[in-house]
């Protein structure tokens, strides 16, 4: 993994489970054979919450984790860029691309199962 002032540039991880259409578990190698899991979460994109506040919220979500699931299966490798520490430890924050280079947070958008995300509060999926 290559760090760049506290952010890395890009690093190869395995993906290990799918927690919700924005965050995913995965196995980075770092240096000397050690392998770590994390909790990834896509940095440019809000999906609905699995618990949510609305049948509408919790139907999205459900239909954006499937779809993730879809885009970077069990196994696959992705590539994570950009990584800083997210607010919650443990987990971190990251653009992600396909083993074929797409971008995981921008299909998601594009298909309507999450949309533009910056940092900050979010609006809620019930009040649309």
């Amino acid at each position: 993994m290559m760090f760049n002032a506290g952010v890395a540039v890009a690093t190869p991880a395995t993906v290990d489970y799918i927690f919700d259409g924005d965050t995913f578990a995965a196995y980075v190698n770092l240096e000397d054979d050690i392998r770590i899991s994390v909790r990834v979460r896509l940095m440019n994109v809000d999906t609905p919450e699995m618990h949510g506040e609305c049948e509408y919220e919790i139907v999205r979500a459900n239909m954006a984790r499937d779809r993730l699931a879809t885009l970077i299966p069990v196994g696959s490798v992705v590539e994570l860029s950009h990584i800083k520490d997210d607010k919650y430890l443990g987990r971190i924050d990251a653009y992600v691309k396909t083993s074929d280079g797409r971008d995981v947070g921008e299909i998601l958008i594009a298909e309507k199962l999450g949309r533009p995300y910056s940092g900050g509060r979010r609006r809620g999926w019930c009040d649309l």
